[in-house]
């Protein structure tokens, strides 16, 4: 069924061979003017946005399922781990013993607990992760370009723009890579226009300001009015777009700049010097917590779809720094990053970012969503560690429509792949566009300017309230 850009679609026209077979249906009862109608039910079925925004939190390096929402305490030695289970504010969810004030707000979530897909590599499962399509192949090397999907963000841009002087899309605090830019971050074959609006400074930091949104001393806002002013400013402050003359969507990327240039409305979201220190504190002063109370702030202010990236690499034999790669540690320690860094802080920022959305009133209309790009081998290595492993892993979904104190899907007895349920990367990205009110199957024009849908996965209606 072929839909037109902003999701609404109409009745693909009805070919020979579609008309033999609806008059060999009558034989069934379903006669033409049943199948006419049903096919009209279809196509003027209404979407409704449950969620207004979303918060894609997500947690670069593919945190461990087993050490997170799926232990396996029953699971042989070497298996298992170390931490141990502790019941949660859900009847019957437990989580990681290292992780007790976010088990008081497991009563607020949906657990999935059967994502899977064959990507082993960082980069492409990354891609997979951040756009909804399966890359071409598994390959560390695969590098942005306009063949690839574009970023979720990008897609409602496209086809849910905000209005006025808001972005509707940001992402911040900083781009993800692992040795190369990780795909599915920009519009891609959309056009630079629908590019997110990247703050790629730690908000955290006591300087932390955006001067891409302050005009340079002597210079008005009118005077930037004139293209080749505007030109000038945001090359030289942003240094985020690509400067050839041929780069897609120039124009509207040099209106939006200037829209945004004029905004007080965003200027004041993106000043975190408003918030109360008690609220600064809650959230933890680093990066991925400051950027949590960021996209609180943002998500008030109108801006429709939030990335907050973990982490700007994978990581690495820090215990100070890094996203969720855990098997870079070569002595006997049980990742001791996750309890050195990574449990610490999700333990203080995540149940901390959903008590405020909910406090606020923010949270049934924003969807949250907090998932890595895979999860980690059942088996503990020989450096006592885990594997890259996408066949099984945990996503984790709050509010914008989606039940509270849920598990959908469930993994075998060792966590190694699902046993009920089994949800791919494509069907949760359907459901963030189905929750936000657009059509999953919406089409778009590939850089080929062939028609392709927007997700090829479908909608997980069993986590919806």
């Amino acid at each position: 069924m072929a839909l037109d850009p902003v999701g609404s679609c109409s009745p693909a026209p009805w070919s020979r061979r579609r008309l033999l077979s609806a008059g060999g249906l009558g034989m069934l009862g379903l006669t033409m003017p049943r199948i006419l109608r049903a096919s009209e039910a279809v196509v003027t079925e209404k979407m409704i946005a449950r969620a207004k925004s979303v918060v894609f939190l997500f947690q670069w390096g593919g945190p461990s399922h087993l050490e997170t929402f799926d232990m396996k305490p029953d699971a042989p030695e070497g298996i298992r781990g170390f931490h141990k289970p502790i019941k949660s504010s859900a009847d019957g969810i437990y989580v990681s013993d290292r992780l007790p004030k976010t088990a008081k707000i497991m009563d607020k979530v949906t657990l999935i607990r059967s994502m899977h897909h064959t990507m082993k590599n960082h980069n492409s499962a990354g891609y997979y992760a951040l756009s909804g399509h399966a890359p071409p192949s598994d390959d560390q090397r695969l590098k942005d370009s306009p063949d690839l999907f574009p970023a979720y963000a990008s897609v409602v841009d496209r086809l849910a723009p905000g209005r006025g002087e808001i972005p509707t899309a940001a992402s911040f605090p900083w781009t993800v890579s692992d040795g190369s830019f990780t795909p599915g971050q920009r519009a891609s074959f959309l056009g630079k226009q629908h590019d997110p609006f990247f703050v790629l400074r730690d908000p955290s930091a006591p300087d932390f300001a955006l001067p891409e949104l302050s005009l340079p001393s002597g210079i008005s806002y009118e005077r930037l009015t004139a293209r080749r002013e505007l030109q000038k400013l945001v090359d030289s402050q942003t240094r985020l777009m690509d400067h050839s003359a041929e780069a897609q969507g120039i124009e509207g990327y040099y209106e939006k700049a200037l829209s945004m240039l004029h905004s007080e409305k965003l200027r004041a979201a993106f000043d975190l010097s408003q918030e109360p220190e008690k609220i600064r504190d809650a959230y933890g002063r680093t990066a991925y917590g400051q950027s949590c109370l960021m996209a609180r702030r943002l998500v008030e202010a109108g801006v429709k779809f939030v990335t907050v990236n973990f982490a700007p690499g994978i990581g690495g034999q820090s215990t100070t720094s890094g996203g969720w790669d855990t098997h870079g540690f070569n002595d006997t320690r049980m990742f001791p990053i996750i309890d050195a860094y990574h449990m610490p802080m999700t333990d203080q920022t995540l149940p901390t970012f959903l008590n405020d959305m909910d406090d606020r009133g923010l949270l049934d209309e924003t969807l949250v969503v907090w998932v890595g790009e895979f999860g980690r081998t059942p088996k503990i290595n020989k450096n006592i560690s885990r594997d890259h492993w996408p066949q099984c892993y945990t996503a984790l979904l709050a509010g914008g429509g989606v039940k509270r104190g849920f598990v959908h899907g469930a993994s075998d007895k060792n966590g190694e792949y699902p046993a009920e349920k089994p949800v791919k990367p494509d069907d949760l990205a359907a459901t963030m566009y189905h929750l936000l009110g657009i059509r999953h199957d919406t089409e778009v024009h590939d850089v080929a300017n062939r028609p392709v849908p927007i997700s090829y996965g479908k909608v997980i209606r069993e986590v919806i309230a």
